[in-house]
């Protein structure tokens, strides 16, 4: 039924990709997949991590930001073709998600996506408990790092594949770069400092959260030393649940911040209330 369920969603979004501009809900979408609203709202959550409203929302913001930035079409024109009837109406959905109005987005001439493809077929889905095969990242898993990071991507506001590409490639030097893969997927990635705690890269597939990925790497630092991350702000829409993930494992708010443009918070795991949280786990 898993495999059933994958299969489902993913040609929902072959289906979505492909009619971006036109007319998408869920009861056209489930007309194309040829199963009931009912059964690809429940199958399409469980395998992408968001609602396929959510998705489709976030892919034609995506491909709107896109044409601010490399297009010379108007707002009014980018709205339309994102599926909005009033310039109004897409400005505010726009700064809900990008935290800037399109013109203001449009001069700053920075492109990053809020929602890449995902790609169904990128592995196996997760069945029960996930067995850590964690290892250091080298020059050659870069490829893979780099097609992993385009599925979570919705969790890193602000994403610059180049960036990234150079500050990983830096980590990877200083041996500070960690694969975990599952029957040989790579289910998750991060990319930390044990000097100092702090956490600059932490993915994990959609339907892999919450099953021990993201503990497990953070126990490969030391327990004696704070833990430090940022992500999104409380209340933030453009979330899909990154936040919650981390305060549920022990993290505590810090400061705010603004990184790339983006209002960010630091995020805190005392070394202490992680020993005792661990120890209540056992």
């Amino acid at each position: 039924m898993k495999r059933i369920g994958t299969e489902t969603a993913a040609r929902a979004i072959l289906y979505i990709e492909t009619h971006l501009s036109e007319r998408l809900d869920l009861e056209t979408v489930a007309e194309a997949a040829h199963y009931s609203k009912y059964h690809l709202h429940r199958m399409f959550t469980e395998a992408a991590g968001i609602t396929l409203h959510d998705y489709i929302r976030r892919r034609r913001l995506t491909a709107a930001a896109k044409l601010l930035v490399f297009s010379e079409m108007s707002v009014m024109d980018i709205a339309l073709a994102a599926g909005y009837e009033s310039r109004q109406a897409f400005t505010d959905m726009f700064k809900a998600m990008y935290k800037q109005t399109p013109g203001k987005y449009r001069a700053g001439k920075r492109f990053y996506p809020l929602q890449l493809e995902l790609d169904l077929e990128f592995g196996p889905p997760a069945h029960g408990a996930v067995v850590p095969d964690i290892s250091r990242a080298s020059g050659e898993d870069v490829p893979a790092w780099l097609a992993f990071a385009s599925q979570v991507v919705r969790d890193f506001p602000g994403y610059q594949e180049e960036e990234h590409l150079e500050r990983l490639n830096d980590q990877i030097r200083k041996r500070q770069a960690f694969l975990m893969r599952d029957r040989g997927l790579v289910v998750g990635a991060a990319a930390f400092s044990r000097e100092t705690g702090d956490v600059d890269f932490l993915g994990v597939l959609p339907r892999y959260r919450r099953r021990g990925v993201e503990k497990a790497f953070l126990d490969c630092l030391p327990r004696d030393r704070e833990i430090h991350i940022t992500t999104f702000r409380a209340d933030d829409r453009a979330d899909t649940g990154q936040r919650r993930d981390l305060l549920e494992l022990g993290f505590s708010p810090a400061e705010l911040l603004t990184e790339y443009g983006y209002p960010t918070q630091r995020l805190v795991l005392p070394a202490g209330r992680r020993d005792r949280r661990e120890g209540e786990a056992t």
